[in-house]
């Protein structure tokens, strides 16, 4: 059985609470911090240094002896630098431990040694973290001891936010801002803010560690590139909810205790569709809060594996011919006295304020379906989307049966006089209860799905920071809310301007509304006749970021300058490039070091053998075959291998990064698939003792 978990007792043990704030800091900085953190605000220099002095001391009983700024700069990771908790000895040396206001409050990391797309030169190294109040400062057990970890949000010298923290804050401020203009006019007083609540479901690989210490492809891009299918892959339908293994469960146990000490409320966990392939999903949080906590479970997974001789696979697509990993996003906003805006209740054709948000949110998510779709663009998550596997990367809104038939009767008459209902569960099994179906099914094939009172935006990938896409739905919202709220602020009838509004955003963007197949090519079609937007990669989806609409959605709100939106474009295209050049290096050393000589070596023991064979007068046609086969793909593999290192010469000298990005697109991948069917096919013709390194077989069904 192992440790037993008390999970109300060890939960947030590791975090500074608002709880554990209470107990430490007098009441009028507790009061303060609060003041700051619902509100907005500065906490006055002596409150900060009070704060700090707490935090160090809570900490230090814990057995900190570091501290550092945990920030989330544009690699799409965590980054961190530790300072120890000690100042000046006194003068008997001793040595006494501080930590100020101000070292809480500002750090100074270099800037121009982070991705900053232009925004930093290297003799421009100053850089500036800042703490972010709203989320709570932490305690990470590692290898290097205990260190408090502080969240900051990461800006250049002169301004410009060059991390994924400090767009989302603003994105959240704007739509608060707005939201609050929408239920003011519903007539809600009470509130006062309005939050984003998103909860990310996380996918993941689990494969040993030894073996995967063996495969420079996972080693350097944290994927498989080469390998051929093993004889079962997951066309049985048994991993998804089957049986947890042992080694996997334990690993699942110690994540969760390590999870919930940081007050992570991680609640769901459970086999996904492929061999190997597991997904946690944590109970729903404030956008902000959420966001952190999805970069703290990955980084966890990724430190609890290790321990259990496991690696986790984060990649998008880490295996060929088996699903890949994304991460749902569900989102919704809430008022902070309790309403969800995005509850229909039980009769949603009556739920005016609800049909309002939801007009908005379609009008939103069709004017801005593009920057939707590039806010989950990621070169890893090029391979999985539109694959059968996850959604298309055509954005369209699943709202099913309940509202579809709600807002074709508002689209055909004006209002809705019914809504369908879910109607008795029957088994017709006398000792299994009935109880109440949902008024409609699910669809797992659409990228922005209504599921009850959310909408999940499933095309994030695995990998991916949850910042882009919630930054972007934010904002994007935030925007409809307030070109809705200029009208209905001036209307002489209030619910007339509403019904009007409602009608004319759904007619309008009706379009983006599809409760069908979106794997389907018959989709793919109709969505071309409907003009929706079909950007298949990440570096044609990066170009949306600097349109005239783009520039003026996110300055109009105070999430994005210019500036920044060309900065980020920039990195998008330096890091394809980069990504695509490291998997092509590394798939020439595998295919020149690895595989091509363990096959000459196999072959030329064949060869032996069939002169052998041929020497003792005994038919040896079966074994010329396979060295005929295994000599046509090795001529094969050695033809593309030496158009790949061309192609990647000539990508290297390629300055402009746009340029650079879209001849890896267009010249140099196609070139790497080119190199792994054959080496795919010799692994089949190979004998298993003779491959150089670990198959799909030993990685997934035998870790």
């Amino acid at each position: 059985m192992g440790e037993r978990l008390n999970v109300e007792e060890i939960f947030g043990e590791n975090v500074f609470t608002i709880e554990k704030m209470r107990e430490r800091l007098p009441k009028n900085v507790y009061k303060e911090v609060v003041s700051v953190i619902e509100g907005g605000g500065e906490l006055s220099k002596g409150s900060a240094d009070v704060v700090a002095n707490a935090m160090k001391n809570w900490a230090v009983e814990h057995g900190a002896t570091h501290y550092t700024h945990w920030f989330q700069p544009l690699t799409g990771i965590t980054a961190e630098k530790h300072d120890a908790f000690i100042g000046s000895p006194d003068k008997d040396g001793k040595m006494i431990t501080s930590f100020s206001g101000k070292e809480l409050i500002k750090g100074e990391p270099d800037a121009s040694s982070f991705p900053s797309g232009g925004l930093r030169a290297t003799f421009e190294a100053r850089g500036y973290t800042t703490w972010d109040i709203t989320s709570p400062a932490f305690l990470k057990e590692s290898g290097a001891g205990v260190t408090l970890c502080i969240p900051t949000a990461f800006c250049s010298y002169t301004g410009e936010a060059l991390d994924k923290k400090t767009p989302l804050l603003r994105s959240m401020e704007a739509v608060n801002k707005q939201a609050l203009r929408i239920v003011k006019l519903f007539g809600n007083d009470r509130a006062t803010k309005v939050n984003v609540s998103v909860g990310p479901e996380q996918e993941y690989f689990l494969i040993d560690w030894d073996k995967s210490m063996k495969r420079e492809d996972i080693i350097f891009t944290g994927r498989t590139l080469f390998g051929a299918m093993p004889p079962k892959g997951q066309e049985m339908e048994d991993h998804y909810f089957g049986v947890i293994r042992e080694n996997v469960g334990e690993f699942m146990k110690d994540l969760n205790k390590e999870l919930w000490k940081l007050g992570v409320p991680d609640k769901t966990q459970h086999n996904e569709v492929a061999p190997g392939q597991h997904e946690l999903a944590p109970i729903y949080e404030t956008a902000n809060i959420a966001v952190d906590h999805n970069q703290i479970i990955m980084e966890t997974m990724k430190r609890v594996a290790e321990h259990h001789n496991m690696r986790c696979l984060l990649h998008e697509k880490p295996f060929a011919g088996v699903n890949g990993s994304g991460k749902h996003d569900n989102w919704s906003l809430c008022t902070d006295d309790g309403v969800n805006l995005l509850d229909p209740g039980d009769t949603p054709n009556k739920n005016v304020q609800f049909l309002f948000v939801l007009a908005c949110i379609l009008k939103a998510v069709d004017t801005h379906a593009d920057l939707l779709r590039q806010s989950a663009a990621d070169v890893g998550n090029d391979h999985r989307l539109g694959a059968d596997e996850a959604p298309p990367a055509i954005i369209s809104v699943f709202l099913g049966e309940q509202l579809e038939d709600v807002v074709r009767q508002l689209i055909e008459t004006g209002e809705a006089r019914s809504s369908k209902k879910g109607g008795k569960l029957k088994t017709g099994v006398s000792t299994l209860p009935q109880f109440e179906k949902d008024a409609t099914d699910r669809n797992r094939t659409s990228p922005f799905a209504f599921t009850g009172n959310k909408f999940e935006f499933r095309m994030v990938g695995s990998s991916d920071s949850m910042a882009s896409s919630n930054t972007t739905l934010n904002t994007i919202v935030a925007e409809a809310f307030c070109e809705a709220a200029d009208i209905l602020e001036k209307a002489d009838d209030f619910d007339m301007a509403v019904h009007d509004l409602v009608k004319k955003y759904l007619t309008k963007h009706q379009r983006i509304i599809f409760n069908g197949d979106g794997y389907s090519d018959d989709w793919k079609k109709e969505a071309e006749r409907r003009g929706l937007p079909n950007i298949k990669s990440t570096i044609e989806a990066a170009d949306t970021l600097t349109s005239k609409k783009a520039i003026e959605l996110f300055e109009r709100f105070g999430v994005f300058t210019k500036t920044e939106l060309e900065s980020r474009q920039e990195i998008i295209f330096e890091n394809y490039a980069k990504t695509i050049n490291i998997e092509a290096l590394t798939m020439i050393d595998m295919a020149s070091k690895q595989i091509i000589p363990a096959v000459m070596k196999y072959a030329g023991r064949l060869a032996k053998d069939v002169n052998e064979i041929k020497a003792a007068g005994v038919d040896a046609s079966v074994e010329v075959q396979e060295l005929k086969e295994i000599q046509d793909n090795l001529t094969k593999m050695k033809k593309a291998l030496d158009k790949l290192g061309a192609e990647e010469a000539k990508a290297g000298k390629i300055a402009d990064q746009r340029k650079k990005a879209f001849y890896y697109k267009d010249h140099v991948r196609p070139v790497m698939d080119d190199l792994r069917a054959p080496a795919d096919a010799l692994e089949m013709l190979v004998a298993k003792t003779d491959w150089p390194f670990p198959t799909y077989a030993d990685l997934l069904f035998e870790g």
